[in-house]
């Protein structure tokens, strides 16, 4: 069984309510219909409502068990507000200004999820990634000991059989352009934490470059060997089980034939279930080539390193891809605590 049924069942157990930012799109409502009716939760739609039913109806579907907000006409738009000002203050930040931002439907959003009247939030199918990302870095905290907040991609085969029976975890294809060496360290905790909850398996984390295990003495493989030692070194620091290895290839990564003809032995290579790429440009180009070329289901930008579980999605994703986003992030949010501490 591939990852999403299998979250969609621990939903069912353990309902969650996922707002999303743009519930005017036809690729929201659809996702947020199929989450009522596999009864995972309640979805909340943020928006102008006569727009989304006029844009369900269009679509012939119910809102039946889906709760719509307009931000302005809610009774909570004053004290959002306030929060708001309050929280950024420092920043210079007025009341009316904090008011006219929360006109925004992500920024709506996302105090709803810090609040915690939302459990888990889904943004970015008809906007920059900026714009979503915005809110959730300003309002929403990151972890302790997280100096950067980053992202992951689900890949999931049908057939396949890569990774956690068909999953693989990329990182990072959506925040840091040039992370270094301190930041891919996060990346790999950040992201190896995610996908051990997600697949109950112990995280296979490959530290991935053009050249493996020292075949190459280019400057621009030290950041990942760096990266490597002190990924490792957190892991052993704060009992996070979980096995690292780098540098390597991808296909020595995830091809144990490779990785014997390569002569690396490792718990990870030819094994890995998570793979963390050494800039923004590699790991957004190989997730979309796989997504193209192969086929997978890909479900993210998933935002690691905050507090809450929040899903930053690309403007070309589908309703199945909302969805199996909106699923993961739901999942995160029935085991907050144990991903998030008391944050």
């Amino acid at each position: 069984m591939s990852l999403i049924p299998k979250l969609a069942a621990k939903l069912q157990r353990h309902p969650k309510r996922v707002v999303f930012s743009e519930g005017g799109d036809p690729r929201i409502l659809q996702a947020a219909r199929q989450w009522v009716t596999r009864k995972l939760g309640v979805p909340i739609l943020l928006g102008d409502r006569a727009a989304i039913k006029a844009a369900a109806a269009k679509l012939d579907l119910k809102l039946d068990g889906i709760r719509v907000i307009e931000p302005e006409r809610s009774e909570e738009f004053e004290g959002f507000a306030k929060a708001f000002e309050e929280q950024r203050r420092g920043k210079g930040l007025k009341l009316d200004e904090a008011r006219s931002a929360l006109r925004d439907t992500n920024y709506f959003a996302t105090m709803m999820l810090s609040t915690g009247q939302a459990d888990a939030l889904v943004s970015g199918a008809t906007m920059t990634a900026a714009s979503g990302l915005r809110p959730l870095f300003q309002i929403i905290p990151r972890l302790e000991n997280v100096r950067s907040a980053s992202s992951l991609m689900v890949i999931d085969f049908d057939e396949k059989k890569v990774g956690s029976d068909g999953t693989l975890f990329f990182a990072d294809c959506g925040v840091i352009p040039e992370p270094t060496a301190e930041q891919l360290c996060d990346i790999a905790i950040s992201t190896a934490l995610i996908a051990g909850h997600l697949t109950g398996e112990t995280p296979r984390v490959a530290m991935l470059s053009y050249a493996s295990k020292g075949s190459s003495d280019h400057p621009l493989l030290a950041k990942i060997r760096i990266a490597t030692e002190l990924a490792r070194a957190k892991a052993k620091a704060t009992l996070l089980p979980l096995e690292i290895d780098g540098e390597l290839q991808a296909d020595a990564a995830l091809d144990s034939a490779v990785a014997g003809a390569k002569g690396i032995a490792s718990s990870v290579a030819g094994k890995a279930n998570v793979l963390v790429f050494p800039d923004l440009n590699s790991g957004n180009i190989a997730y979309k080539l796989v997504q193209q070329l192969a086929g997978a289901n890909t479900y993210g930008q998933i935002i690691t390193g905050l507090t809450r579980p929040a899903a930053e999605i690309s403007r070309g994703s589908s309703a199945h891809d909302v969805f199996g986003a909106a699923a993961i992030v739901g999942c995160q949010a029935i085991d907050r605590r144990l991903l998030y501490g008391n944050a």
